[in-house]
């Protein structure tokens, strides 16, 4: 089994070198867990006081779960996936089930952050984008699936966004075995990344 991190900004196009990526590897090999399913639960904070909750900051997730759940892939167990709501900010009851697979994907803003995380990983990647792109992207995105309007978005960004991609999520770069510059756009860095995935999964 290959596990693969691929860590970047909010907005930087890493789910586009995710869906790249697995577009070149033959059907059922790869399984995705975004570390955006693995936000804690925070159906115990009132609605009006969700809004509140820094999801940028490592505090926001659930890595004892994830954890749990790599390692039980990396076993050969199947696991049930949890999934969110971004608009309640709660997780949701129904689970997803995940049968392990050749190559397991992790994808996520801090998916490099933490050290137990990082040290199951065989390939770790950063997707690199400058800043006004990924704040274009990010507007773009809260706006058609979160409910928000630019103002909050941009008000958001320069409130938790920025500060916490400065502290927490650019120096995860360090960490990263290749640095993917321009996202998914990046097409020569992608095809290196599939030649090394196909090179060290059985035929």
């Amino acid at each position: 089994m290959l596990i693969i991190g691929i860590a970047g900004g909010t907005g930087s196009g890493k789910t586009t070198v995710v869906n790249k990526i697995m577009e070149s590897l033959p059907q059922g090999e790869v399984v995705l867990l975004p570390l955006d399913s693995y936000y804690k639960d925070s159906s115990n904070v009132p609605a009006d006081r969700r809004q509140l909750i820094n999801f940028d900051h490592p505090n926001a997730f659930d890595w004892d779960l994830l954890h749990e759940h790599v390692m039980a892939l990396r076993d050969g167990k199947s696991i049930e996936e949890p999934t969110y709501d971004y608009i309640t900010s709660t997780r949701q009851s129904e689970t997803i089930h995940i049968a392990p697979r050749e190559v397991v994907i992790i994808e996520g803003i801090l998916a490099l952050y933490d050290t137990t995380l990082r040290d199951m990983m065989d390939l770790k990647i950063f997707v690199d984008a400058d800043p006004d792109e990924r704040l274009i992207r990010v507007i773009q995105r809260d706006m058609l699936e979160r409910g928000r309007t630019a103002q909050m978005v941009m008000e958001r960004y320069m409130r938790v966004l920025k500060p916490m991609h400065e502290q927490f999520i650019e120096p995860c770069k360090s960490y990263a075995d290749l640095i993917v510059p321009q996202g998914g756009s990046n097409l020569v860095a992608i095809d290196i990344l599939t030649m090394f995935i196909h090179r060290h999964i059985p035929q």
